[in-house]
């Protein structure tokens, strides 16, 4: 059972956060989360005291959902989706709202104490980090990567929001996909296994206007020679030539892996379900993505240009698809509702004649039995009683001949 911002926000004031909680079966810290998770404002500790004295403070109003926000939340698991208004991108020539320098945190909310998560994790045999925990920011790296990959990460963020953007999570209550990701320096045909890569439970976003865009930062691989120890692949030096007459042993050469190469990309892609749009920044050597942070910053505005027109299309074709089911359905239920009718007609038909064939040897057999005891009226006194019961045993296991009785028993098609 799900329950709106709306809901809450109105029981949140109606009585204290404990009572409110155990409706739902939680505690009331874990309740005050939801709230935060939904921007609900909740009265604050002593609340109800001053209420009963007549000093409480006025109740805020609940604020407009934010792009991104959950409209809802389900106690039992993801809640229903609610509808929400197609994504909209800022329009063109709108004065955007900055945060000043002030007001910037050193750290963003969603890389607080992360980091720890990356670092205690698994390592792909490449080297690539695989945190257990999946409801991290959508980073891709190896150790070496790591920290610098959090230092673009962090400054993208805040600069994105230092733009009157928003970065988050994908909500649970909307559903949003995350694009693939394809590491590979140097492009080849040979397919990727995804399933190997760390991918985190929900897609990072940033919403320009109200436009989802999916942020995957990452580290480029690069071919190279590897050594297998130990469930990893290490790099290794190429061996040199060997001397003439001497063959090139296969354990010096390794094996040619895609391994980290210390370079960071930017995956920017519409996390829209049906959707395809994507762009992707690589660094030619590093450091070359840290100063191209405004560049980004400004092109993720004028890319969300680009998503809602195919947005619009995907749910275009959508409601045209549904439509076709639910002829097809229509057409479907006709043709069942048809071959119904024809087969109750069909059984109808062959009970009747059942009933006429099994009436049509009764009766043969009762003519039987009347013949006999006409046949039978000439025999002395005894003979016709030892005669009647008789016919009486033999009536009994023949069955009756009442046409009535078997003509009830008939189905018509209507009846079926």
């Amino acid at each position: 059972m799900s329950v709106t911002r709306e809901e809450l926000y109105e029981q949140a004031w109606s009585e204290p956060m404990l009572k409110v909680a155990a409706k739902y079966d939680v505690s009331s810290s874990f309740l005050a989360r939801v709230f935060e998770r939904l921007n609900i404002p909740r009265p604050q500790r002593g609340y109800w005291v001053q209420l009963e004295a007549g000093k409480a403070p006025t109740r805020p109003p609940l604020p407009p959902p934010r792009p991104g926000d959950e409209l809802e939340w389900s106690r039992d698991g993801t809640p229903a989706r609610a509808p929400r208004e197609p994504p909209r991108a800022p329009v063109d020539g709108t004065r955007i709202r900055r945060r000043r320098k002030d007001q910037r945190p050193q750290l963003h909310k969603l890389l607080v104490g992360t980091r720890e998560q990356f670092l205690v994790g698994r390592v792909s045999d490449v080297g690539y980090l695989r945190p257990q925990k999946r409801l991290l920011p959508d980073i891709f790296v190896s150790k070496d990567a790591l920290d610098r990959a959090f230092a673009i990460a962090n400054d993208l963020y805040l600069t994105l929001e230092d733009f009157g953007f928003r970065v988050v999570f994908a909500p649970t209550d909307v559903r949003m996909w995350r694009s693939k990701l394809d590491e590979r320096s140097v492009p080849a045909k040979t397919e990727r296994y995804f399933w190997k890569d760390w991918q985190p439970a929900r897609p990072t976003l940033v919403y320009v206007g109200s436009v989802a865009i999916g942020l995957t930062l990452f580290e480029l691989s690069e071919p190279a020679s590897a050594r297998y120890r130990d469930g990893r692949y290490y790099r290794i030096e190429p061996s040199p030539v060997p001397a003439r007459g001497r063959q090139r042993r296969w354990e010096d050469e390794g094996t040619l892996k895609d391994m980290p190469s210390g370079r960071l990309g930017l995956q920017v892609y519409s996390p829209y379900p049906g959707t395809s749009w994507e762009q992707q920044w690589r660094e030619s050597k590093p450091g070359d993505l840290a100063s191209k942070t405004d560049a980004l910053v400004r092109e993720l505005r004028s890319g969300a240009a680009s998503i809602p027109p195919l947005v619009e299309e995907v749910e275009r074709q959508r409601e045209i698809a549904h439509q076709r089911w639910l002829v097809q359905q229509a057409q479907w239920e006709r043709e069942a509702k048809e071959r119904r009718h024809a087969q109750n007609l069909k059984d109808s038909r062959e009970q009747l004649d059942a009933v006429i064939k099994a009436w049509a040897a009764a009766k043969a057999i009762e003519d039987f039995f009347d013949d006999i005891e006409r046949r039978g009226s000439r025999l002395g006194e005894a003979e016709r009683a030892a005669l009647r019961a008789r016919l009486d045993r033999a009536r009994e296991l023949a069955g009756g001949v009442d046409a009535l009785e078997h003509f009830l028993a008939w189905r018509s098609p209507g009846e079926r």
